[in-house]
């Protein structure tokens, strides 16, 4: 297999029931080899949190097992496979954002989820889709580099110029989402698409995996010339989970990447 996947997940120093949950699929076929990633942070001040990232990944799994194939057997074209698989991931979420909503009516509860989902084709041409504040970062030899935009209060702020990235760091609303699965009244999902290199490292994470441990530590920690194998690249986690630790991380933490 020419890709390895490693992932890590921690319940951080507070020691409650871990409401990440995540998916690392591959595929071998005769177009080649397909690769699909997700990871959900069920909210943490909503009851229940752990059922809709969950629910959201077992939905991706099922579409995973049942309409990638399909897919693949019906063009050889990808840019219009990513287009058919973007338009079913939209339905797809669409669809459990009602149903997690309906069933936290139906217990008087409120819960939701962030999703963020990496697909990645034979001819290493990849689609994202994102809704929160999870993260897909690309990491190579020469540099790192954020995929996805978060989709939170004190982002907004900051990339519309009314705070500065320090005041956000300490902001009381600094973990406040703009938008979720399950706990919006209307989602818009956010997808993006590009051509991954032999080598590079792919990794998706929560908001807890970054709180305190900078980009240029990712950088550091995770340069493909230094991840050789999987066992070294579920070791570097380790590490940053324990860094994470250290620093007086209260949430959740968790991460997962793919070498190419």
């Amino acid at each position: 297999m020419s890709r390895f996947y490693a992932y890590h997940t921690d319940t951080g120093i507070k020691k409650r029931n871990n409401q990440d949950s995540l998916l690392v699929r591959n595929a071998i076929t005769n177009k080649g080899e397909f690769s699909l990633l997700v990871l959900c942070d069920g909210m943490g001040g909503l009851s229940k949190g752990e059922v809709a990232s969950a629910s959201l990944i077992q939905a991706f799994s099922k579409w995973f097992e049942i309409e990638l194939p399909k897919l693949v057997q019906e063009d050889d074209d990808s840019d219009f496979l990513k287009k058919t698989v973007e338009a079913q991931w939209d339905e797809m979420i669409h669809t459990m954002n009602d149903k997690i909503a309906n069933y936290g009516l139906s217990l008087s509860i409120q819960l939701g989820t962030t999703a963020t989902a990496m697909l990645i084709l034979p001819d290493f041409s990849y689609l994202i889709g994102h809704v929160g504040d999870t993260r897909v970062y690309k990491i190579s030899d020469s540099d790192i580099e954020q995929l996805t935009v978060d989709q939170t209060f004190v982002a907004r702020e900051v990339r519309e110029g009314r705070m500065t990235r320090d005041e956000a760091l300490h902001h009381p609303k600094r973990n406040m989402l703009l938008q979720c699965v399950g706990a919006s009244k209307s989602i818009n999902i956010e997808y993006r698409y590009g051509y991954a290199k032999k080598g590079e490292i792919y990794m998706l994470c929560c908001d807890g995996f970054r709180h305190v441990v900078s980009d240029v530590e990712f950088y550091e920690m995770l340069k493909p010339k230094k991840i050789k194998d999987k066992e070294m690249a579920k070791q570097s986690l380790v590490n940053l989970v324990e860094i994470n630790k250290t620093r007086g991380e209260q949430d959740n933490i968790t991460a997962m990447l793919v070498k190419l």
